[in-house]
């Protein structure tokens, strides 16, 4: 079994309006508990990215912490989920299920295997 991670950009979910913003709540925690109970569900979450303590920052190999990156990069992540499943179609599948729910496009990244885990 390998663990995978499904994630969106943030702003992928900008066209959701307030109205239709509970359903898309309900639908991605039905997903969410459909991966618990098929047993795949690692870990999942969306990232605050509108107070003090959700600032982006960088923190170098010195220990230096500069501000980014900047809010308005495509770069940053605005949601995951981690599935831990047998191959890459089964990973993509879920992503599927999330991208519903979510209604916004998933990536599907592999995490490497630890060889000392």
């Amino acid at each position: 079994m390998a663990k995978y991670l499904i994630s969106f950009e943030k702003g992928a979910m900008d066209h959701i309006t307030a109205e239709d913003f509970p359903e898309v709540g309900r639908t991605s925690h039905a997903v969410v508990q459909e991966a618990k109970d098929a047993g795949v569900y690692v870990f999942a979450g969306g990232l605050s990215y509108d107070d003090g303590d959700a600032d982006p920052g960088v923190v170098g190999t010195d220990g230096i912490v500069t501000d980014g990156p900047y809010p308005e990069s495509k770069e940053l992540i605005g949601g995951v989920m981690v599935v831990e499943v047998p191959d890459r179609e089964s990973a993509r599948e879920w992503a599927a299920k999330v991208a519903v729910a979510c209604r916004c496009a998933q990536d599907v990244r592999k995490f490497i295997d630890d060889p000392e885990s």
